[in-house]
């Protein structure tokens, strides 16, 4: 079992960086909406399956097991040669056919979320479960009618292309060609000379770094550091939820309940950080660590309702932890791309992620695991709020720790967001 789980996450990484370092390249203006996209809809695959094995494979796990080998491995096949990197072309509304694959993402985890609960409350009978089914189905296809009609209205345009620059590139240039040339002041002309002399370090964000250069900056470790306080801990959360809900007193149906809604708040926190960083820093040039910095303090309050072991703690607990778990998964590789650059941006944000293994052990065997042995009585198991109050506890504190971090991240990155903002001025007139 160990050997085939070793296979499976090698397998889920590789599968998993082909889409995200593509969406990066494909859509650098719209980074966080592509990542988000792509990560919220691995956060909801987990409930989708649920509702295949419910609806056509009740009472067989077997056959949900060969259907979990074999569709992984023919999913790629068939479709692994759409997945490219597109040269940009002048006229392309990119984000109205992101706007799209948001809204049905959205309309999918309301529809799900929405079976659960309807699952927990009524008994539903076979045919409402092919019907439920059936409507699942058809609002995942419809992302494929999205596609194709944004490659027939890309296909009408211009057949040349332009070299394309996304707002990350020639950081170095701020202001406006056009302004200039006028002799007016942009609405950013204020900070114009305060941005126009950069040091060393300023210089080396954005651009294509290596690993090993990446390795070598504070900015590297900064990020590691403050994923390995939120992703370790939201780990642990989802790691001993189950555990948890059997100490508070929760029935076998309530903690399975949760832990299937909390895909759910896990796929809103991929999807919404991706989302409202691009839009923030559309709109403000506001420097995407700041997003870090709040769902980090925000999951600190989610510990601390569990840690309360009050009556509904459990639920509403881990929504906070969920949405801001799922957040950093969006967040980490966006920002990744954006400081280092995208060359080696698959090698970097992996590096990076194995921040999460390493916070889930130290919380959830050296801390969890450990303090809940102690509250045991004769290895018996633990029943009572005091079974887990300390733990999460110290996870609040952890992630406390990461939102502190992140603010670091945050006021080091702020001019060179600003450059970003100020090219994206420049590019856009220039068009």
């Amino acid at each position: 079992m160990c050997l085939y789980m070793f296979l499976a996450a090698h397998a889920q990484t590789f599968f998993n960086t082909a889409n995200v370092v593509t969406a990066v390249h494909n859509f650098p203006d719209y980074s966080g909406t592509a990542v988000g996209i792509m990560k919220g809809f691995l956060g909801l695959s987990g409930a989708i399956l649920i509702q295949v094995y419910d609806t056509v494979l009740e009472g067989k796990p077997s056959s949900f097991l060969l259907m979990l080998a074999l569709l992984p491995t023919l999913d790629p096949l068939l479709l692994m040669f759409f997945v490219r990197t597109y040269p940009p072309h002048e006229g392309r509304d990119i984000k109205k056919h992101l706007n799209g694959f948001s809204v049905v993402a959205l309309i999918v985890a309301a529809y799900i979320m929405l079976l659960i609960i309807l699952k927990n409350v009524v008994s539903l009978g076979m045919l409402a479960r092919i019907i439920t089914f059936v409507i699942l189905l058809l609002a995942l296809a419809s992302l494929v009618v999205i596609a194709i009609r944004a490659h027939l209205m890309d296909s009408r345009l211009p057949s040349s292309s332009i070299e394309g620059t996304s707002l990350l590139e020639d950081v170095g240039s701020v202001g406006s060609e056009k302004a200039l040339a006028r002799n007016e002041r942009t609405p950013y002309q204020d900070d114009a000379q305060e941005l126009s002399i950069l040091d060393k370090t300023a210089m080396l964000r954005g651009g294509d770094l290596n690993l090993l250069q990446a390795i070598c900056t504070v900015d590297f470790w900064l990020l590691f550091l403050a994923m390995s306080c939120g992703m370790g801990s939201g780990l642990a959360t989802v790691n001993n939820i189950s555990q948890i809900g059997e100490s508070l007193g929760y029935t076998s149906m309530e903690t399975s309940t949760l832990v299937s809604l909390y895909s759910i708040w896990n796929f809103l926190g991929r999807f919404g950080a991706g989302y409202i960083s691009d839009y923030f820093l559309h709109l403000r040039g506001l420097a995407r660590p700041i997003f870090m910095v709040i769902t980090l303090a925000t999951m600190s309050i989610g510990h601390l309702v569990i840690a309360s072991g009050l009556q509904g703690a459990l639920y509403a607990g881990p929504i906070l932890v969920g949405v801001c778990y799922g957040s950093q998964w969006s967040l980490m590789p966006t920002v990744t791309s954006e400081i280092f650059g995208v060359r080696h941006m698959g090698t970097i944000f992996n590096t990076i992620a194995i921040a999460s293994p390493i916070g889930s052990y130290i919380l959830s065997v050296r801390v969890v695991g450990y303090i809940y042995d102690k509250e045991s009585i004769s290895g018996h198991g633990c029943v009572g709020n005091h079974c887990f109050m300390l733990s999460f506890f110290i996870m609040a504190c952890v992630s406390l720790l990461g939102s502190s971090i992140a603010l670091v991240l945050f006021f080091r990155t702020r001019r060179f967001y600003k450059q970003v903002i100020f090219e994206r001025l420049r590019h856009s007139m220039r068009e």
